[in-house]
């Protein structure tokens, strides 16, 4: 993240990435030419300074030279060089020679770079280093890098800021081979609280921030699988981000009741013909690569001929990862490694998104291919900034089916199968690939399967319990969702049902919450918004009864503002401690992350409360205080005098007193703007300064949707 009003300039591999990732970031070099640009256009812009990314092996491979030029020619330019400590983009090597943080320092300073600040997420291991004595070095944790950029960019000439951290997604790695310690420690949102609003995956990009669809409408989790552990979510300025020390994921007991399935029979398999080609489409991190390799192996165990090519591309953590696996009954009848189009007996897709790509379904053909297909939706990056971003997965699948024969496409949500059966979703690629044998469309034995996932050597137990799980499933689908815990996919009722359901459960939500008094206030309004509709249209052949449902679903939102006493109830009612225990086990601590109003610091910079850690200890406090509810809006209200409180409560009068305006004016011809206005405040979400930036861009949408139903200005209603 830049200071506002700041430019950067990306580099090559991960900061390449960085100019499409919403960060301010602009343009792309060659290897050893970060800031050249810069050079030339300083003497010719308004604009004083730029931010340039460089990584360390780029740094070590000729970024030095660059940083030599900048000196020379004094612009002001900060150089970020990311001390990650491996290749990180294209699988983590190591770089090829030697270097570390104390010669980085000492060869900026050797260059002519007067100051060089360093940020690390440790920098207690730096503070008894040679360089932390020197004149403009220091050193910071990196939770104050906004106000040391905002520095470095006021500082004149060559300066240099190294963030000293090794890559996430590295550091999974090396934690999954066992060559760097595993904290235990685990992020975990608390949905009830949550908004929504997005905020977290501003904060960390970070596509292990996974949407929650609720009754209450989306909100967001934690992929406990793919977690990285950089934790930089819990600043999203949000009460509901815990963190959980100790203890373990549970797992379900199902895991170990294999006694009861019998024997699987061997199913009819397809035939190698010349080639048989199996696509594995999925997103790097996610075990991908290793189902290929386990492929070939078994294919080499039983003296086939075999080939395996995997494309990853920028695929190292969730980007598009393709493995193409060509199974003969001689090496030499395979004639090409690469899948062509239209020659692939089976996609096994374990990430619907790269499955219903344009490249992946050019490889299937009506007459042969068949499909078995992971449909849990996994985010895209659009995700980390577009909080109601649209995910199509029937589409999707649709696209699948079209390409090859009714009946042929099998779709199966594999994680949560995986993560409800062994605790991980990791497992689900396996899962997965046992779904396809049960079904006849892998061309090799079960038990040189299983023979090859005991060479690869990881998880093995949990790698062979899913590939049993699988072909289960292929079998007994009904029976292994049971025993996963997992209900039935929804009947959708008639639209009618819908709306009841929708408006009794925010209503007994309302007396939790204050009284039922206070529930009889909102079911009064929708019940008029309601007849008004009939009226309009009787048959409900048009409206379908819109109206009323977004008036049902706005009105609450506004009425159910999470103050201090409803984060309080939601902490303490019960349901918080029931979801932790369903998903963790063991002896484990909690930490609270929160910027209570009355008790948080202020960053100096931008003004925001900043958060602090408090322990297991609040809990007894919130129970207190969500007994206190009686006194909200009321004279011994101590919260309730805040601008953020006493704006709430307005937004409440404002909205009532558009939907009154909205019964007396709306028609056939208007319904549709009408239910845009009625929509304003569910797009009002988060906590203090991010629900106030929703609050702004629904003042905007307010005054313009106004004007569009009456024709003439109008009062802005959701002006502070």
């Amino acid at each position: 993240m830049l200071p506002e009003g700041s430019r950067a300039y990306g580099g090559i591999g991960c900061h390449y990435m960085a100019t499409w990732m919403d960060r301010g970031t602009e343009t792309f070099t060659q290897m050893g030419g970060e800031g050249a640009t810069w050079l030339g256009q300083a003497p010719f812009t308004e604009t004083r300074h730029v931010f340039q990314n460089l990584g360390d092996g780029t740094y070590f491979h000729s970024g030095l030279l660059a940083i030599r030029a900048a000196v020379a020619a004094g612009v002001n330019i900060t150089y970020k060089i990311l001390f990650n400590d491996a290749v990180a983009m294209t699988g983590g090597q190591p770089l090829d020679g030697a270097l570390s943080v104390d010669q980085i320092v000492e060869q900026l300073r050797a260059e002519g770079v007067q100051r060089i600040a360093l940020v690390s997420d440790e920098p207690e291991a730096y503070r008894n280093k040679r360089f932390a004595g020197f004149a403009g070095v220091s050193i910071s944790h990196r939770d104050q890098l906004d106000s040391i950029q905002r520095e470095l960019r006021d500082t004149a000439g060559c300066t240099a800021l190294i963030y000293a951290q090794t890559c996430a997604a590295e550091k999974r790695r090396r934690r999954k081979k066992g060559i760097l310690p595993d904290p235990a420690k685990r992020a975990f949102i608390n949905v009830a609280v949550c908004e929504g609003c997005g905020d977290c995956g501003v904060q960390s990009n970070c596509l292990s921030i996974i949407p929650k669809e609720t009754r209450l409408g989306r909100k967001r989790a934690i992929d406990q699988s793919a977690c990285n552990k950089d934790f930089s979510c819990v600043r999203g300025f949000c009460p509901s981000f815990v963190t959980v020390h100790g203890g373990k994921l549970r797992k379900n007991p199902a895991l170990a009741a294999d006694g009861n399935w019998g024997e699987l029979a061997e199913p009819d398999k397809l035939p190698i013909d010349d080639n048989f080609s199996i696509l594995i489409t999925g997103i790097g991190g996610t075990g991908i690569l290793t189902v290929g390799s386990v492929l070939g192996m078994a294919a080499h165990i039983e003296q086939r001929g075999v080939s395996v090519l995997n494309q990853t591309g920028l695929a190292q953590k969730f980007g598009a990862v393709t493995g193409h696996v060509r199974i003969a009954e001689n090496q030499q009848d395979i004639h090409s490694v690469r899948i062509p189009s239209g020659e692939a007996q089976l996609i096994l897709g374990a990430d619907l998104v790269v499955s219903a790509a344009d490249d992946a379904l050019a490889k299937l053909n009506r007459e042969h291919s068949h499909a078995v297909i992971n449909n849990h939706l996994s985010p895209t990056a659009d995700f980390t900034h577009d909080a109601d971003v649209i995910f199509p997965v029937s589409d999707m699948q649709r696209a699948i089916e079209d390409e090859i024969e009714p009946g042929r496409g099998h779709f199966v949500n594999a994680t949560r199968l995986a993560n409800s059966l062994l605790g991980d979703a990791i497992f689900s690629n396996f899962l997965l690939l046992g779904v396809a044998y049960q079904h006849g469309l892998v061309p090799l034995r079960a038990d040189s399967i299983l023979q090859a996932i005991e060479l690869n050597g990881v998880s093995i137990e949990s790698n062979q319990q899913a590939f049993l799980w699988g072909r289960r499933y292929a079998v007994f689908a009904e029976a292994v969702r049971r025993a996963a815990g997992l209900e039935k996919p929804r009947q959708p009722a008639n639209d009618r049902n819908d709306l009841d359901e929708i408006i009794q459960y925010r209503s007994v939500w309302l007396v939790d919450y204050q009284d039922q008094a206070y529930a009889e206030r909102y079911l009064r309004l929708v019940q008029r918004v309601r007849d008004l509709e009939q009226s309009l249209d009787p048959q409900n052949r048009e409206t379908r009864l819109a109206f009323t449902e977004t008036v049902a679903r706005s009105y609450f939102q506004l009425l159910a503002y999470k103050d201090e006493y409803e984060v309080a109830r939601l902490y303490s009612s019960g349901d918080f401690e029931k979801t932790l225990a369903a998903q963790f086990e063991g002896d484990y601590r909690l930490r609270f992350h929160l910027a209570p109003p009355l008790l948080a610091k202020r960053d100096p910079q931008s003004g925001i409360p900043l958060k602090r850690e408090f322990g297991g200890w609040v809990l007894p406090l919130f129970a207190g205080l969500a007994k206190l509810k009686k006194l909200r809006g009321g004279a011994f209200d101590i919260f309730g005098y805040s601008a953020e409180r006493r704006q709430e409560r307005k937004l409440i009068a404002d909205f009532e007193a558009d939907i009154e305006r909205l019964l007396e004016v709306t028609n056939l011809k208007n319904f549709d703007t009408a239910i845009e206005i009625a929509r304003l405040p569910l797009k009002i979400r988060g906590f203090g300064h991010v629900k106030q930036a929703s609050i702004e861009a629904a003042t905007k949408k307010h005054a313009s949707l106004f004007k569009k139903l009456e024709g003439e200005d109008s009062i802005d209603r959701y002006k502070p």
